[in-house]
Formats: structure tokens, sequence, C-alpha cells
């Protein structure tokens, strides 16, 4: 089994969580505050996997990879910052409690 099929199935439930916030306030804010969060997540794991295997810390079979990297970094390992920077959001905004609205708009 190669770590891209292992990815896979973390990539289709944050892809589905996050999608499920979609018609909750705040949406397009909340995708983008993940989306910086990603970039510097995917920055850090970068750095710290890179001097992680240089130091020869671990390693990986390359018959799991698929033979692109960053660095020294197989791109497979970025995939579960991406997850965190976009799945957290949802999961907090799924299970936020919701404040009632008044008559004129307004939450109470």
């Amino acid at each position: 089994m190669t770590y891209t099929v292992i990815t896979l199935p973390f990539l289709a439930v944050t892809a589905l969580v996050a999608l499920s916030t979609l018609r909750h306030p705040g949406f397009g804010r909340r995708m983008a505050a993940s989306g910086i969060a990603s970039v510097a997540l995917i920055a850090l794991t970068a750095i710290f996997d890179n001097v992680m295997i240089a130091a020869d810390l671990f390693t990986y079979p390359e018959q799991h990879l698929s033979g692109l990297r960053i660095g020294l970094a197989p791109i497979e390992d970025f995939t579960y910052a991406l997850c965190a920077a976009f799945l957290v959001p949802a999961v907090f905004t799924l299970l936020a409690p919701r404040t009632p609205a008044t008559a004129d708009g307004a939450t109470a």
C-alpha cells in the first residue's frame, strides 16, 4: 500500500466535513483563513520534515512513495497539514452552539 492511498480517506473526510459547513455563516472567511493557515502549516512541514530527514531521524521506503518531493520530504507528508488546516475549523463550526435569531435578524 502506498502513502498516497493511505492519505485519500483523510482528504475525502476533510472535503466532506468542510463542505458540510457551506451554509454556515462566515464560510468564505473561514475557508480563506484555512487557506492562509494551510500555507503556514505546509511551510513549517517542509522546513521541519527536511531537517529531520536530512538528520536521518527517519526514512521512507521508496516503494510506498509517489516520487514527488519538496526538498527531501515526500509530498504525501503535506496531506496531514492540509487536512488539519481545513478539518479542525470545520469541526469547530459544526460543533459550535447556534444562537437563535431574534425577530429583527440580530442574534440573541
